[in-house]
């Protein structure tokens, strides 16, 4: 079943491996959309939120995932990488509540390459049952109970639901999908690639913090009292 979602994306998403066109301004309507009414962010306000909507299941996620972690190793400090599992459904919701488990147990930053390599790799997930994502998950060192009944809390599940609407609420329906401050939708063309994708997210951080409000300036600092008299 996964395995057939997987071939369906490459067809869907085509041509993401050839090389990108010569450097340019994104191209609205092509390289990215506006969405209209912008949309919350996923994570909390406070600072630009550019949120990857991502499966583990998608080949092309696998593939722009090197990329991320380049691009990652840079961030501003006013720019706050989120990342959203995808929940279309069936055994794609599964690899939502492992990834939520592993989140939510702290787990991400050691665990989140190594799933995209177990499914696309090792081909450890092919059904996409939570025993079999709970398998994976202790193979990479976390306790398997512990991530079962992580995976069916109620947190998690209402992590999952949030991922469902917030992908339906900025018009995802293809992974990767980059949401830029609940404003922008971003994917991989043709002509630019992933590092085109990269470019036009930069580009729209760089709007963004343009038009935020200016900090007022601090009250200046209170003169001294002069000491009475004496």
């Amino acid at each position: 079943m996964l395995r057939s979602l997987a071939l369906l994306a490459a067809l869907v998403v085509p041509g993401l491996s050839v090389a990108q066109a010569a450097a340019g301004a994104p191209r609205l309507g092509t390289d990215y959309e506006v969405i209209s009414p912008a949309q919350p962010t996923f994570g909390a306000p406070g600072k630009i939120e550019v949120a990857e909507v991502f499966s583990y299941h998608c080949i092309h996620c696998a593939d722009f995932q090197p990329y991320v972690n380049r691009w990652k190793a840079r961030l501003p400090a006013d720019v706050r990488l989120t990342y959203v599992h995808a929940a279309f459904g069936g055994p794609i919701d599964n690899l939502a509540r492992g990834f939520y488990a592993a989140e939510t147990l702290g787990a991400t930053e050691r665990t989140h390459d190594a799933v995209f390599r177990a499914f696309h790799v090792e081909r450890k997930i092919t059904t996409g049952s939570l025993e079999e994502v709970a398998d994976v998950y202790a193979g990479l060192g976390l306790d398997r109970k512990q991530v079962l009944d992580t995976m069916n809390s109620f947190g998690v599940t209402s992590k999952v639901n949030r991922a469902k609407q917030f992908a339906q609420r900025t018009g995802v329906n293809a992974t990767p999908t980059v949401i830029v401050a609940g404003k922008y939708r971003v994917s991989a063309t043709a002509d630019r690639g992933f590092d085109g994708m990269l470019q036009t997210i930069d580009y729209l951080v760089a709007r963004e913090r343009a038009a935020a409000p200016a900090r007022p300036a601090a009250a200046p600092a209170a003169a001294p009292k002069p000491a009475p008299a004496r």
